[in-house]
């Protein structure tokens, strides 16, 4: 006899498995290695990145990872401008990553497969190593983050975020040594916020209006996070980097204004401390979450396990995927299945 499937049941599920997903991945760095030596031995001069969704802000980390770590321009792909309007610019000596959960989206097939025609090196990271997108890559790295069967992607974002981290590590020649010990962190973080996920839930289950927010490569967990809470539990969110945000959206912050804001540990933390001053100003109620919100001026702090500032959104995400876990089920919703969305959105 089938048991009935409880609401939630597989996005709590796959939340919990991330920790043995990022410690599998940093277990197979030599593979992914050895698809960054293949880049090394055609050197780029600069670095392209096309994704959608979650996946886009997956790429949004690997930008600031390749600028950062690798000291290469790098930008993000509007993959329109070759789907729609038929642009086909000189790529040669350019280095392309599509990132793709499931492969499948006919826009980014169709984006790499020009970008490969036009001379540029194509590289597909995805969770599908069997699909149409690593057809048309010449290289491809596969995140191994098992079936997802819940709508909003959890553990496929975080096997994103460290399968590229791991790449461009590899690229500088790195051996990962500063992983090593993330499956082991993301547990922790897990674990250690689990009072303070639940005191979220609480404190936002009524909430009409949240604005989260991030610098440096903290920004793409902002961004994530606001979609998370966007297609889980219906939230008007909106997210911005710390920057954008003092120059003219905190005009529109005010006491009815819930801030997630994400900071960590690092150069994009500290930061932040200008940002939630302004903020705080104008009496939003700011949550504070990662490796520094204990040094935050915030209403409430959620700890994340610290380490280096580029491996930070890889930990950061685990408890606001939590938050939209909760904030969906205390509102009366099912986060594995969203009203109106599908696993996978084919766009051109």
């Amino acid at each position: 006899m089938m048991t009935e499937q409880r609401p939630g049941e597989h996005m709590a599920a796959e939340i919990a498995q991330q920790p043995d997903v990022l410690a599998g991945l940093v277990e197979r760095q030599a593979e992914i290695a050895g698809v960054a030596e293949k880049i090394s031995q055609r050197p780029p001069r600069f670095a392209l990145l096309a994704a959608r969704g979650s996946s886009d802000h997956a790429a949004l980390y690997a930008k600031y990872l390749i600028e950062v770590l690798l000291g290469l321009p790098a930008g993000l792909v509007s993959p329109s401008t070759a789907t729609l309007y038929g642009a086909r610019p000189d790529l040669r000596d350019v280095l392309f990553v599509t990132v793709s959960q499931s492969g499948g989206s006919p826009d980014l097939i169709e984006v790499t497969e020009t970008a490969r025609r036009q001379g540029a090196l194509t590289v597909s990271v995805t969770n599908t190593p069997d699909s149409p997108l690593r057809a048309v890559s010449e290289l491809g790295v596969d995140i191994g983050a098992g079936v997802e069967k819940a709508v909003a992607a959890t553990k496929t974002y975080s096997a994103t975020l460290m399968a590229l981290y791991l790449l461009i590590d590899a690229v500088r020649g790195g051996k990962a040594a500063d992983a090593e010990k993330i499956g082991e962190l993301a547990q922790q973080t897990l674990d250690g916020a689990a009072e303070g996920v639940q005191r979220a839930v609480d404190r936002y289950r009524f909430v009409d209006r949240v604005l989260t927010t991030g610098r440096g490569y903290s920004y793409a967990t902002a961004l994530e996070g606001s979609l998370k809470l966007a297609e889980t539990s219906y939230l008007a969110a909106r997210a911005y980097s710390g920057a954008d945000l003092l120059h003219g959206p905190v005009a529109a912050v005010n006491g009815e204004t819930a801030v997630l804001a994400v900071t960590s540990k690092g150069q994009g933390g500290q930061a932040m401390h200008e940002v939630l001053d302004a903020v705080g100003k104008r009496g939003a109620d700011v949550l504070a979450v990662g490796s520094a919100a204990s040094e935050m001026p915030a209403a409430l702090r959620i700890d994340v396990a610290p380490t280096v500032e580029e491996l930070a959104p890889i930990l950061e995400i685990l408890p606001i995927q939590r938050i939209a876990l909760g904030l969906s089920l205390a509102r009366g919703g099912d986060p594995d299945s969203p009203r109106g969305l599908l696993k996978v959105t084919k766009t051109r």
